[in-house]
């Protein structure tokens, strides 16, 4: 077979079938292949008029039918199918030729094989693809890690069939190893809180104003027209004014409050920990799905006592506002953590991340796209090496002015029994990060009066232990 496709796809499941439809309709012939032939032959048969298809049955053929260096794109399950896959292509290509994982693979995983397929010659690059089946079609937000040479030659496509915001690629270079799929993972966490925030504004507003989901339905499609532009307030504006077919209600009433989740919410969490970054809200949010799932210990506490009070809403659209403005700030927060355990990977990895550059291919194709994702890249374009999201003049004072909101959100919710795990954690961190004393002193104090884990002082350098069983002298250790 004379090769002639410029890129290959392997796997073509939804994503991996509109990633091949999307290289296609760019002008790029388009190697695709499947486990199932059927599923590779169908695709050539309903959409072989969107562009040049080369159809192959084997993995060697496949193989056969690329230009070097080789571009294969592998969009199978993660995990122990990936690995699969990968086994079968390598014996297949040259030094210099380049397998693009483009799956949500777990960023410890990406780093493993990068490192198998150096070995091989060969260039491994994990990619992040966010923007669900309608992305993967018609332009996502990608984001590649693995080498810059591999970029060099991968790049121009993936920018070609990304999103574009004011004519420019929502794809760019992350870094090496396994960066690219760990922005992907903080992508996801992000989205995790951003979805769990907007969850719990739709209750404040539910449970304060006694509105129907179709009058909040048109408080959040009036937000979007504002600051909090986004494609998930957007999608919730949407949902709040669906109606369910079968019994006339409104549909998100007849769903069940058990969300689910896929783990990458879960991975990002634990990398939190394992960095020593608080990632609060992200965190909350993650947990927030659980207990929804957690159906024997709702069922059990259903009955527990709640000693509230009936939530008085005198002005409705101060109480509006000020949710509005809670969320805003809360979701200013998630992202700042979120930007907070990028920049703390890169540097332990030594992966050199840009920030503000990820900033700028969010805005466009992803899940987490926004109008404030503009004053992110700003932000980090005014100074790259920004310490805290919250500390940039501008978000400073967009916080600042919706301060009183917050509490008076948080507060009333805590006071009408309203859980607000998100809202209340992002506002938490927030005075935690700004204070000039906190209670860590005495956690410190206790570590050493137990355990003599030793601490430091804020008058003299050194470490330090007190003999709390004997005479309490201190000593310098």
């Amino acid at each position: 077979m004379s090769a002639r496709a410029q890129i290959g796809v392997t796997g073509l499941a939804v994503m991996g079938r509109n990633l091949a439809r999307n290289f296609a309709r760019h002008g790029y012939t388009v190697a695709v292949h499947n486990r199932s032939f059927d599923r590779a032959r169908s695709l050539v048969a309903e959409h072989g008029g969107e562009g040049d298809f080369v159809l192959s049955e084997s993995m060697a053929d496949f193989v056969a039918s690329l230009e070097r260096p080789r571009k294969v794109v592998v969009m199978v399950k993660a995990g122990a199918a990936t690995d699969a896959v990968i086994d079968e292509l390598v014996p297949l290509l040259e030094d210099g030729d380049i397998v693009v994982d483009a799956g949500n693979a777990h960023f410890s995983d990406t780093i493993r094989r990068e490192r198998a397929l150096r070995d091989h010659g060969l260039h491994f690059v994990g990619t992040g693809v966010s923007g669900g089946e309608e992305g993967a079609l018609n332009g996502p937000s990608i984001m590649p890690g693995g080498t810059r040479e591999s970029y060099e030659s991968l790049g121009p496509l993936l920018e070609e069939i990304s999103a574009k915001v004011d004519g420019v690629p929502c794809c760019t270079y992350v870094g090496p190893g396994g960066a690219g799929h760990f922005v992907k993972m903080v992508h996801n966490g992000i989205e995790y809180a951003d979805m769990q925030l907007i969850a719990e504004a739709y209750d404040l507003l539910r449970r304060g104003l006694g509105a129907s989901a179709a009058e909040i339905g048109e408080i959040f499609a009036e937000w979007n027209r504002g600051d909090l532009e986004s494609f998930l307030i957007e999608t919730t504006a949407d949902v709040l004014r669906h109606v369910d077919a079968a019994t006339g209600q409104a549909f998100v009433d007849v769903v069940l409050d058990q969300a689910e989740q896929k783990g990458t919410g879960r991975w990002t969490v634990k990398n939190g920990l394992d960095l020593g970054v608080p990632i609060t809200g992200i965190a909350e949010a993650t947990f927030a799905r659980a207990l929804s799932g957690s159906v024997p210990q709702r069922t059990a506490g259903a009955g527990l006592p709640a000693h509230t009070r009936e939530w008085e809403v005198k002005d409705r659209e101060a109480f509006v506002e000020d949710v509005r403005l809670a969320l805003y700030a809360s979701k200013v927060v998630a992202y700042s953590q979120g930007f907070d355990q990028i920049a703390a990977a890169s540097a332990e990895n030594g992966w050199g991340i840009d920030r503000g550059a990820m900033a700028r291919i969010w805005r466009g194709g992803c899940i987490i796209r926004a109008r404030f994702l503009d004053r992110i890249t700003e932000a980090y374009e005014r100074d790259a090496g920004l310490p805290l999201l919250l500390a940039d003049p501008y978000f400073t004072e967009a916080v600042a002015g919706g301060l009183a909101s917050w509490r008076r959100v948080v507060a009333g919710a805590a006071g009408s029994g309203v859980p607000v795990p998100a809202f209340s954690s992002s506002l938490a961190y927030y005075d935690g990060v700004r204070a000039r004393r906190l209670p860590a002193a005495l956690v410190q104090a206790q570590r050493d009066f137990f355990g003599a884990h030793t601490y430091k002082r804020v008058d003299r350098d050194g470490t330090f232990h007190t003999d709390w069983s004997g005479d309490r002298t201190e000593t310098e250790v």
